[in-house]
């Protein structure tokens, strides 16, 4: 068997297109453009890229960027004061603070003084216990990313085994409550579960996200199951080379030889992020002006 590829970059381009549509009708119905400010802490390399990628994909998107880049020594108040601004500026709909923070600033202080309406990271309390509870609010944009990928590779997922290795906050948790609203039988395994091969291997979904390159071999995989790599790991360089590849937390090569599909890396999950965010931000200026956004729009 030669898996499937699962290829999350073509999806997420589709669904950019479908916010780009999406969003030029809200403009024309709202008389102003959908917002998503961005706030880099820092001068973090690799954050620096996410955050310039971002504001380009908001952009070309129709919606409004909004970039506020701070100091890394940046007063906690300071930081807060600008989070406080940005709750109540009506030309925000969506904030993100780009994670992780330097110095002495308190994460979860900072998240949680992000309005839970304009929380499209979907990190905050709030929404995180309105998805435990099946309320409207706003789901975290990779298992989100993730769910969207496994509904149009498998249609409906109830009844089906899900092992979901990992149990973080931004991905691991999240994606179990996604799977259980979707009546899926799932499993939260991390990497002291005992016997996590013979757990993994039940699963006809398995989705990785437990930070460990290429943990998952391939002999742990169930023939025909559907595997969703969270994973993004860089190995040391070889024969020279100035970077090490980037692998996932599955052994690709070895699980494509039993999986019916498969998420690559790069070009799998990690281009979903960005698309959903701008699909979350979306969401949130219909919200924040009391509008309808069409059925099935997204």
């Amino acid at each position: 068997m030669t898996a499937q590829i699962i290829d999350g970059k073509a999806f997420a381009g589709k669904l950019r297109d479908k916010i780009g549509r999406v969003a030029a009708e809200f403009e024309s119905e709202a008389g102003r453009k959908a917002g998503l400010a961005v706030v880099l802490v820092g001068s973090d390399a690799a954050s620096e890229v996410y955050v310039r990628a971002k504001g380009r994909a908001t952009v070309a998107a129709n919606m409004a960027s909004f970039q506020h880049r701070l100091p890394a020594d940046i007063a906690q108040a300071d930081l807060l004061a600008l989070l406080e601004r940005l709750n109540g500026d009506p030309a925000v709909d969506g904030i993100l603070v780009q994670l992780p923070l330097p110095g002495e600033l308190d994460e979860q202080a900072i998240i949680a003084a992000i309005s839970p309406d304009k929380d499209v990271d979907g990190f905050h309390v709030t929404n995180a216990g309105r998805l435990a509870v099946g309320q409207e609010g706003f789901v975290p944009c990779t298992p989100l990313g993730c769910m969207m990928m496994l509904t149009d590779r498998m249609g409906d997922l109830s009844g089906k085994s899900a092992v979901v290795v990992g149990r973080s906050n931004i991905v691991g948790k999240p994606m179990a409550q996604l799977l259980l609203d979707a009546n899926a039988t799932v499993t939260i395994a991390h990497s002291r579960t005992k016997d996590l091969a013979d757990v993994v291997r039940g699963a006809d979904i398995v989705v990785a996200a437990v930070g460990r390159p290429e943990m998952i071999r391939g002999d742990w995989i169930k023939p025909g199951a559907t595997i969703i790599d969270v994973g993004i790991n860089r190995l040391p360089p070889e024969n020279g080379a100035e970077k090490g590849r980037l692998v996932g937390d599955v052994a690709f090569a070895e699980a494509a030889e039993h999986a019916a599909a498969i998420t690559p890396v790069p070009g799998g999950v990690g281009p979903m992020t960005i698309a959903v965010l701008l699909r979350n931000t979306l969401v949130a200026a219909y919200r924040n002006e009391g509008l309808t956004l069409p059925e099935n729009a997204l």
